[in-house]
C-alpha cells in the first residue's frame, strides 16, 4: 500500500547518464512523482529526494556515473538518495557503499520506485532493510517498466523494447537489463495515444534491441509499426537504432509508403570488418548490412542514415580497421556514429589476444569523423535550395530556432523570423545554406501547415 501524503511537498532532483531510453525512463519518473505531488527542485533548490540513473556502456560511462553520485550527495545535504540503471545494476555493492547513497534499485526492481519511496518516507521500513533490495540476476530480470516521456512539448520518447539477447563479447547490457522483453501492442498504442491527446507531434520508439519487439508473445515489430502508423494526431515517428539483421525489406517497404514513420534510419554496423564482427558474435556480415542500406536508398533516396561503429575493439588490426574505413566510404549513409572500444569486466572480449593501443583509437576515430563530416556536409548539401517540412521547436529567448525536416535535416530559423507559435508547429520551408557552424541549414518560412 502507497502512501501517498508522505510525497506531498517534497522536491526532487534527477540526473541521467547515458541512452535514449535511460533519459525517457527517468523522464516516466519524475512524472509519476509529479503525480504524487513531489515537484522538481528549482535551480540551487535542496531536494528531498535524488535520482541519479546511470550507465555502464564503457569505464568511462563508470567514473562519470561515481562522479554524479558524488556531485549529487554533496548538492543536497540529507536529501534521500537512490541510483538506479545498468551500473546500479552490474555494481550494487559498489555503489551503496558509496557516500550518501540510501538505494540502489536494479533493472527488476526501478518499476518498483514508488512503492519503496513509499516503504522509506512513511517508516514503514528503514533504510537498513531497504539497501537489501539490490538487484536480482540476470535471468531473474523479467519486469518490464512502461515509458512514455516527453522530451519536449515536440517530441516524446516511448519504450517499445527492454533487455538484449544478443551477448555480444564486448557487450554488458543484457547483463545490466536482462534479457529482451516488451509489452503489448496494445498497451503501446494506448501511450501513444495519451500523447497525442497531449499535443505531442512525434514519436522516437525506443528500447535496447527494439527490432526483437514481440518475438516472445506473437507480435512482431513491423506489426507494431502498421499499428502505430494510424493513431490519430502523431505526425511522425522516428525508429531509434535497429540492428541491421532485424531490418527486414519488409519493414523498409512499409515505412517507404507510411503515413507517419519517417525515412531516417539508425543502423548499429560497429564493424566494416568481418572478421571483427565474427569476434564480436554479431550476426551479420558486411554483405548483409550493404544489403540493408541499398534497399533503403532504392525505397526512400533521401533517407538519413546514421551508422554505429565501434573503434579499436579487441582484434582489430590496422589491416581490419582499413577494411572498415574503405566499407564505410562506400556506403551512401549520412553520418557515423564512433565510440572507442572500452574494456569491460566480465566480458568475453577480453579473451581476444590483440590490444588496440590508445594513441591508435584515437588516431582511427578522427579519421571516422572526418569522413562522417564529409558525407553528412553532402547530404545536407543536396538539400540546399529545396523544399522541406520541417517541426520546429521552442527556442531559448533570442536564439535562433531549430526543428527536423521529415529525413532529419537540421534546420535553424533567425531569432527575427522565429515565432513563439511556431513551437511544435509543421512549417513548409525553403531550405537555404549552412548556417555559421554548418551544423543546419538556414531556413525561410513559406507556410505552416
Amino acid at each position: 500500500m502507497i502512501d501517498t501524503s508522505a510525497f506531498q511537498g517534497k522536491t526532487a532532483a534527477y540526473f541521467t547518464l547515458g541512452c535514449k531510453l535511460n533519459f525517457s525512463e527517468t523522464s516516466t519518473f519524475g512524472q509519476m512523482l509529479h503525480d504524487l505531488g513531489v515537484r522538481a527542485a528549482a535551480k540551487g533548490e535542496k531536494a528531498d529526494i535524488c535520482l541519479i540513473n546511470t550507465c555502464s556502456v564503457t569505464a568511462v560511462a563508470d567514473h562519470k556515473c561515481r562522479q554524479a553520485i558524488n556531485r549529487m550527495v554533496k548538492a543536497h545535504p540529507g536529501a534521500f538518495v537512490v541510483v538506479t540503471g545498468c551500473y546500479a545494476q552490474l555494481e550494487p555493492q559498489r555503489v551503496s557503499q558509496l557516500e550518501g547513497v540510501d538505494l540502489v534499485l536494479g533493472s527488476n526492481e526501478k518499476a518498483q520506485l514508488i512503492q519503496y519511496l513509499s516503504e522509506a518516507w512513511s517508516g514503514e521500513k528503514s533504510v537498513e532493510a531497504l539497501h537489501r533490495h539490490h538487484t536480482v540476476r540476470t535471468k531473474e530480470i523479467t519486469s518490464f517498466a512502461p515509458s512514455c516521456s516527453r522530451g519536449n512539448r515536440t517530441r516524446y520518447f516511448l519504450k517499445i523494447q527492454d533487455g538484449c539477447d544478443y551477448f555480444c563479447t564486448y557487450c554488458t547490457i543484457p547483463y545490466a537489463r536482462g534479457f529482451s522483453r516488451s509489452p503489448s501492442i496494445e498497451s503501446l498504442l494506448r501511450q501513444a495515444e495519451t500523447a497525442a491527446q497531449e499535443g505531442g507531434r512525434e514519436i522516437v520508439l525506443t528500447g535496447v534491441n527494439i527490432g526483437d519487439f514481440g518475438s516472445k508473445n506473437g507480435e512482431s515489430f513491423v506489426d507494431l509499426v502498421r499499428a502505430l502508423d494510424g493513431v490519430k494526431g502523431i505526425s511522425r515517428y522516428r525508429i531509434s537504432s535497429l540492428e541491421p539483421d532485424l531490418l527486414s525489406d519488409e519493414l523498409i517497404d512499409y515505412c517507404a509508403h507510411s503515413r507517419a514513420f519517417m525515412p531516417h534510419f539508425h543502423i548499429p554496423l560497429q564493424s566494416g570488418s568481418d572478421t571483427v564482427l565474427r569476434l564480436m558474435h554479431r550476426r551479420y556480415d558486411t554483405a548483409l548490412f550493404e544489403h540493408k542500406i541499398k534497399r533503403i536508398k532504392e525505397a526512400m533516396p533521401d533517407a538519413f542514415i546514421g551508422v554505429d561503429v565501434m573503434v579499436g575493439t579487441r582484434g582489430e588490426t590496422p589491416e581490419c580497421f582499413e577494411e572498415t574505413y574503405r566499407f564505410l566510404d562506400s556506403l551512401d549513409v549520412t553520418q557515423l556514429h564512433v565510440f572507442p572500444y572500452s574494456e569491460r569486466p566480465g566480458t568475453a572480449a577480453l579473451r581476444i589476444p590483440y590490444i588496440v593501443s590508445d594513441a591508435d583509437k584515437k588516431a582511427r576515430s578522427q579519421r571516422l569523423l572526418e569522413l562522417s563530416d564529409q558525407k553528412t556536409e553532402a547530404f545536407y548539401s543536396r538539400h540546399i535550395g529545396q523544399e522541406a517540412e520541417v517541426l520546429f521547436e521552442k527556442a531559448p529567448r533570442g536564439k535562433a530556432m531549430h526543428g527536423f525536416t521529415r529525413n532529419y535535416v537540421r534546420v535553424e530559423l533567425p531569432p527575427f523570423d522565429a515565432r513563439e507559435e511556431y513551437d511544435n508547429q509543421l512549417l513548409r520551408v525553403c531550405l537555404g545554406d549552412f548556417n555559421h557552424d554548418r551544423t543546419a541549414l538556414k531556413a525561410t518560412i513559406i507556410s505552416a501547415n
